[in-house]
């Protein structure tokens, strides 16, 4: 068994290079953050059976920034979600976005053709209850190089939003999470049990939504019912904003999906979200 678990630690020993071939063409408006004052690049972080890549950012020479963990999309941790943690920085936060795939294969050597493949490959056989506990090390390892990981708070996209529903309901310690379009239904398996609807009642730490009203897979019927299940559990600090004129991906500035209003705006308010509730 142990001669399992290596093997697969290492299936992916590294991060996406570039731009995920399988979200489709670069668009030209993809945004590019520079590291000047900042500490950026691919770490390696501990987990409970080996070690998974991670891209960090943070500002140098700032100790005890707080952390917002960044959860990628189903693309995986590419030039994008790496821009992403670069713009946190820039804000004053120790961002860390752990390869939450290392186990199992690198989504990058697939094409726009192969995106079914890359999810029976991949996708598919990532367990929640295993990326629970690699966003907890990511934290350890964000604690040890000197961040204030009292200040927690978590974001996600696509696929990842998704698990920051998950990760408020796991972590009793996350101060805040922003889920972006991440799916809140669904059918339940061995290896995802639960859907975020499910989750509501057991979350710790407000969570704000922002979804696209043109998504054509998380539909309104999700997103109420969602609201509904917050409603009855009480948790009415947490809340969902509806972009009505946005699609799926709305904040994928290299894809064609992205608008750039809905975008910003999303993105200050997240921001606003984080600091409201201390970190």
């Amino acid at each position: 068994m142990d001669a399992v678990l290596t093997r697969r630690a290492f299936a992916a020993t590294g991060l996406v290079s570039g731009f995920t071939l399988a979200a489709g063409p670069l668009n030209a408006a993809a945004i590019v953050t520079d590291t000047r004052g900042l500490d950026a690049g691919e770490v390696s972080v501990a987990v409970k059976d080996g070690h998974i890549p991670a891209y960090r950012a943070r500002p140098d020479g700032r100790a005890h920034a707080p952390v917002v963990l960044v959860v990628q999309e189903i693309f995986g941790v590419h030039e994008h979600i790496k821009d992403l943690c670069r713009r946190f920085a820039k804000q004053g936060y120790y961002a860390i976005a752990p390869s939450l795939y290392a186990r199992f294969g690198d989504p990058g050597k697939y094409d726009m053709a192969h995106v079914k493949d890359m999810i029976t490959d991949i996708v598919a056989k990532v367990p929640d209850d295993e990326v629970m506990s690699d966003l907890d090390s990511a934290v350890t390892f964000a604690r040890g190089e000197g961040a204030d990981a009292a200040r927690l708070a978590i974001t996600g996209f696509c696929w990842g939003g998704r698990v920051v529903w998950l990760y408020s309901a796991h972590n009793p310690d996350l101060k805040a999470g922003a889920a972006w379009y991440g799916p809140l239904a669904g059918t339940n398996n061995a290896l995802r049990p639960h859907t975020a609807i499910e989750l509501a009642p057991e979350m710790h730490a407000p969570v704000l939504g922002l979804y696209a009203g043109l998504d054509k897979n998380i539909i309104a019927a999700d997103i109420d019912a969602m609201r509904a299940a917050l409603a009855k559990a009480g948790k009415t600090n947490s809340r969902i904003e509806v972009f009505a004129d946005a699609q799926h991906g709305f904040n994928a500035d290299y894809r064609d999906s992205y608008n750039e209003k809905d975008a910003k705006q999303g993105w200050s308010e997240m921001l606003a979200w984080f600091k409201a509730s201390g970190v």
